[in-house]
């Protein structure tokens, strides 16, 4: 059987397929003419991460075609029903890449409260001629630790942060709609561990209370951030997301960082992804990265090897 990685699989998950009897494709197949090469190649599996997308159109063109993976959480580029109701599985890797998201979002936090983002565009073009200027320019720095950290989603990447956001001692709320409660267990290196217990509340309190707020949640139909959440936010609010473009309106978004309402924001998606806005791009109080929060070779390496170890087992 064969299997299109058409958005690319580790090393590992291709071993792990191959050593199942699968022959796997890496060939990077344009979009309009992935169900062409599906059928002219007999391909079985299809596997996507964020780029490719599996429509209704390509589902209909592919009658031999027996399982459908993402590499990843969101399926928001995949017709899951529709696939289902063809008799197509439907596989993803929900927990593969939530460490790798939780570190980015921290990796947001820090730049955001250091400045880093902005400091290591200006250290190479000023700091030989302006060094003191940028220091004074950069001194105001903020603390994470005892700030409290609103978690919008408190689903595996959620509780991975939550458990980030603990070790560095802050305090964390959450809002969920499907998940009244959580225990989040954050484990030591000795073996040692401690369990909280999360309560969700409402968005709304969680943004009237948090210091910090980051986004979990899938593709929506409208914004969870716009200028009316905007508005009841603490002044200075820094706000992550790592999670789905077009869950932020950005343009508000903009006014608000403009406006000193918003200290910073991190974003590794965005509203028009591939093609950034330019006033996102530029915007000296956002702290930018390219959709790559499962892109750890740790976390790829897990996606690949969950994705074969799925289609071995449906399929074998």
């Amino acid at each position: 059987m064969k299997v299109l990685a058409n958005d690319g699989i580790s090393k590992s998950g291709i071993l792990a397929l191959e050593k199942g009897g699968f022959e796997v494709i890496t060939t990077k197949v344009a979009q309009e003419q992935v169900a062409n090469f599906v059928n002219e190649n007999n391909v079985d599996v299809v596997l996507v991460r964020s780029a490719t997308k599996v429509r209704k159109d390509i589902i209909d063109a592919c009658p031999g075609l027996k399982i459908i993976g993402r590499g990843g959480v969101g399926m928001d580029n995949i017709d899951v029903d529709y696939a289902k109701s063809k008799g197509i599985h439907v596989i993803n890797t929900p927990a593969s890449s939530s460490e790798s998201v939780a570190e980015l979002v921290f990796g947001h936090l820090f730049s955001g409260v250091r400045f880093l983002h902005d400091s290591n565009r200006n250290m190479p073009l000023e700091g030989d001629s302006n060094f003191d200027g940028l220091k004074k320019a950069y001194a105001n720095g903020t603390e994470l630790r005892g700030k409290t950290l609103g978690i919008v989603g408190i689903g595996r990447i959620g509780q991975a942060t939550a458990k980030m956001a603990l070790g560095l001692g802050m305090k964390v709320i959450a809002a969920d709609s499907f998940i009244p409660q959580v225990d989040v267990k954050v484990e030591f290196f000795d073996g040692q561990s401690i369990t909280t217990t999360i309560v969700s509340q409402s968005l709304e309190s969680l943004f009237k209370e948090a210091d910090f707020i980051t986004l979990h949640v899938p593709a929506q139909d409208g914004y969870i951030i716009g200028e009316k959440e905007l508005a009841i936010m603490k002044d200075g609010v820094g706000i992550v997301n790592c999670a789905r473009g077009g869950v932020i309106d950005e343009v508000a978004l903009v006014k608000a960082l403009d406006s000193g309402k918003v200290a910073f924001a991190g974003l590794d998606v965005f509203e028009s992804e591939p093609k950034p806005e330019m006033a996102i791009l530029m915007h000296t109080k956002i702290s930018l990265t390219p959709h790559i929060g499962a892109a750890t070779g740790e976390a790829q390496d897990r996606i690949g090897t969950e994705l074969a170890s799925q289609i071995i087992s449906l399929l074998s």
